[in-house]
Parts: structure tokens; C-alpha cells; sequence
């Protein structure tokens, strides 16, 4: 007997291939989140990302470059191994198109003629040093929380206060969700013990005059087991390179003595709101 309805049995017979193209394509994890990945793949970002300079940093990166609208950790032994160098590609190119440089609370006077050699345009840098006056109850770090925050500054480099407590990273993690470009606060190493809330954390490590040596601590995706060895622009004068491959001095253009000509002015900054 047939206890189908006369209808069901005049439908024709879809075949398996038919009904296998009829099945919705897989669902990505980052079309639900941009914060949702596979395991073992990057992770890919909702804005396209900074490129680096240097591909073979682009390649093991989420999104292929520096993340925008987040913090990017970079940790050092000490200032002046390479760190100037490995974020002026993407720097220069932020001025190239118009867009405003911050750079927070150098350890050091820098060398105007460096940067001219690295593609900067020195006149349009603008420094901040938060430091120099101290004023009971203002906060060192509210001028970059701010910049961060405006929405209208290209790109920002900030060396930060050393032991800086989780929850003041997570702040300024917080604060660069408004900034359209990339951001990268500088740490020392000892950092790497302690939890952050930067996306993106790298460490670095001068490996020669010209070379750094960059280590993926944390990034949107699988774990990285060997660094990066990465050929940085050569900007030492010929005396400075002689003595950096003997060991003598600090080996990187911003430590270099014999390019301290044509040093930068800094502004000082002072929170008028705290008085």
C-alpha cells in the first residue's frame, strides 16, 4: 500500500549531487566576530591591517601587517636596538598620506638626520614628553589615552613608564579601538611575564648592526616557535658601523653619536584639566 499522498509521489527525485549544492557554504568563524578564529590560522582583521616593510613580517602577522584599532606591544632589552627602524616603513608611509605621527616619551634625543633617512618628514613629527614636569595628580599617560581616543592622529609610538600595571594597558587596548592606524607602545622585556591585553605582542632583539631579531609572543593565531630575522635599513655612519661590529657601542642609529646632529624639539605636555 502506498501511504504517500498522490503529490509527494509525482515530485521528482533530486539527485545526491543536487542536493549537496543546496547546502549553505560553511560558516567562518570571523564572519560571526572579528574577534573569532580557527586555531591553527591567523586570524584575519575586520580593517585591513598596516603593512610592515619587511614581508617576511607580513607573512606571520594577522591580516598581513600591523592591526589597526589595537595595540601593538613591542618589547625591548633596552632603547635603540632596531625598534625606530622596524616601525618607519609603516610610520613614514602614515605621513606619506597626510595623516598626523605622535611619538611619547623618547628615551633619548633623536636624531633628525636618521629619520630624514628613514623616509620621515621630521617637520611634521609631533613629540610628546610627559615627563619632564611633573604635577601632582596628573597621569603620565592620559595625553597618549587621549590621542588614542581622538580618532583624528595617523599613527603612535609610545615608550611606556617601566611595571606598568595590567589594567593601564587594558585602558589605552581600550582607548585605541578609536584609532584608525597603528599603535605600538614600547615595554621592556621583563613585560613578557605579565598578562597584556595588546593583541599583538613581539619581542625584539638586535642581532648585528643592521639586523633585528623579532620573536612572536602573542598574535591572533597559532604559535610562531622560531623568531624572525629581519634586515633592517642601514643608517649608522661608517665609523659607528665599524664600532658596533667590534661591540663597542649600542648597535642602532639611535644610539649612534656621530648623528646627534640636528636633534628634534620636543613639546612637553601638560594636563591643564588636572590643575
Amino acid at each position: 500500500m502506498n501511504l504517500l499522498p498522490a503529490t509527494a509521489t509525482q515530485l521528482p527525485l533530486l539527485p545526491a549531487m543536487a542536493v549537496a549544492r543546496q547546502r549553505p557554504p560553511p560558516i567562518r568563524p570571523e564572519s560571526l566576530h572579528p574577534s573569532l578564529w580557527l586555531g591553527h590560522q591567523l586570524a584575519r582583521h575586520a580593517d585591513a591591517a598596516v603593512a610592515t616593510g619587511f614581508a617576511a613580517l607580513d607573512a606571520q602577522l594577522p591580516g598581513a601587517g600591523w592591526p589597526r584599532r589595537a595595540l601593538t606591544e613591542l618589547l625591548l632589552p633596552h632603547p635603540g636596538v632596531g625598534e625606530i627602524r622596524l616601525v618607519a616603513p609603516s610610520l613614514a608611509a602614515t605621513q606619506r598620506a597626510g595623516r598626523l605621527v605622535m611619538l611619547f616619551d623618547p628615551p633619548a634625543t633623536l636624531s633628525a638626520i636618521a629619520l630624514v633617512q628613514l623616509g620621515f618628514v621630521v617637520e611634521d613629527l609631533l613629540i610628546i614628553n610627559t615627563r619632564t614636569r611633573v604635577i601632582p595628580g596628573t597621569d603620565s599617560l592620559w595625553a597618549l589615552e587621549q590621542a588614542l581616543k581622538s580618532g583624528h592622529v595617523g599613527a603612535v609610538l609610545a615608550w611606556l613608564p617601566p611595571r606598568l600595571r595590567a589594567e593601564r594597558l587594558r585602558r589605552l587596548q581600550l582607548a585605541a579601538h578609536a584609532h584608525d592606524g597603528p599603535a605600538f607602545v614600547l615595554c621592556e622585556m621583563s613585560a613578557a611575564q605579565r598578562p597584556t591585553a595588546a593583541p599583538l605582542r613581539l619581542a625584539l632583539r638586535a642581532n648585528g648592526a643592521d639586523a633585528l631579531s623579532v620573536r612572536v609572543l602573542k598574535r591572533r593565531g597559532p604559535l610562531l616557535d622560531a623568531p624572525l630575522q629581519l634586515a633592517l635599513p642601514p643608517v649608522l655612519s661608517e665609523v659607528a658601523q665599524q664600532r658596533a661590529r667590534a661591540g663597542v657601542v649600542p648597535v642602532d642609529a639611535e644610539a649612534d653619536s656621530s648623528a646627534k646632529q640636528g636633534r628634534l624639539r620636543v613639546a612637553t605636555f601638560v594636563n591643564l584639566a588636572a590643575g
